[in-house]
């Protein structure tokens, strides 16, 4: 098993970290190049890509957006930002109409600013958010950019003030976030009560079989999607001759001859395009490059001389 590359989904259960995934899929292929597409809270459960292998290097390719169903409670906060953390504040929450809650949600629908919680992996002078949260110090952190491209609500509870969102977002996008700012948009105080990802980096569960960790089958090697099929997304350029691959497989770039040029004409300046063999084999990823002369430099190269 000690060749095996490609791409896990695990459909996780809550209580497990993402770390904790990672590290059970190690032990059971007994590969030690394994890593996960983006963390997912403990108490957060659904699709969480795991890399096996030479995959690793490929998770910068996939594609980003993350499709979330959520449910935020109004009229309680805590200092985690979900229901999960210690209460700190309770408020009434508004009596308000479905069509009006739907309204403000126009104000977090499309690129924002959003401020993560301060239990959360980012970064601050080079230390982890939640690790100075839970030494209980003091910091701030500064707003990220974000997109939320589809924001649907899918049910408005006035009674105990709870609605369920069906969320499509950009990577690094908290819900949590979105729980406090909300609550705070509707003159109250909010917090994620429930959540669960639908969707990551293209998988999802119509496209994956997905692997419980509970439940872990006695050929999970057959679960594991190969790498190529993870980028269906970007576009291919297959080596044709053997002093194509030459070249790949040392690193130069490739000057593409006219009949290839056309295309490539509506692919943006240094996108990534994916590279396969003749044989149809993963080769790496290629960067295109538009400048007088249109060629193809190496940007990621499997088994490189």
């Amino acid at each position: 098993m000690n060749k095996i590359n490609g791409f896990l989904i695990i459909n996780k259960d809550q209580g497990c970290t993402s770390h904790d995934c990672v590290n059970t899929i190690r032990k059971i292929l007994n590969i030690r190049k394994v890593g996960h597409t983006g963390t997912l809270d403990p108490q957060v459960t659904g699709i969480l890509p795991i890399a096996i292998g030479n995959a690793t290097r490929f998770i910068q390719y996939l594609p980003q957006e993350k499709c979330y169903l959520g449910e935020i409670k109004l009229g309680i906060s805590t200092n985690t930002d979900d229901i999960h953390g210690k209460i700190i504040n309770r408020r009434n929450w508004p009596q308000i109409s479905t069509k009006q809650l739907d309204n403000t949600l126009n104000l977090y629908r499309g690129d924002l600013k959003q401020i993560p919680p301060k239990v959360s992996s980012v970064h601050v002078n080079g230390e982890r958010a939640y690790k100075k949260f839970l030494k209980n110090e003091e910091f701030e952190l500064s707003p990220k950019d974000i997109t939320i491209s589809e924001l649907i609500l899918k049910k408005w509870d006035q009674d105990n003030g709870i609605l369920k969102l069906k969320i499509k977002c950009s990577a690094g996008t908290y819900i949590r976030s979105l729980a406090r700012d909300l609550g705070l948009t509707l003159n109250t105080v909010g917090c994620l009560y429930d959540l669960k990802r639908t969707s990551a980096c293209g998988f999802n569960k119509e496209n994956s079989n997905l692997v419980n960790l509970k439940d872990i089958p006695s050929n999970i090697d057959s679960f594991i999607m190969p790498t190529i099929a993870a980028l269906q997304h970007l576009p291919s350029y297959y080596l044709n001759d053997e002093e194509e691959i030459i070249w790949w497989e040392t690193g130069r770039k490739i000057i593409l001859k006219s009949e290839k040029c056309i295309f490539f004409e509506n692919i943006k300046d240094l996108s990534p395009i994916k590279v396969i063999d003749p044989k149809n084999n993963l080769m790496g990823i290629g960067i295109i490059n538009k400048k007088e002369v249109i060629y193809l430099q190496p940007k990621l190269v499997l088994n490189a001389k």
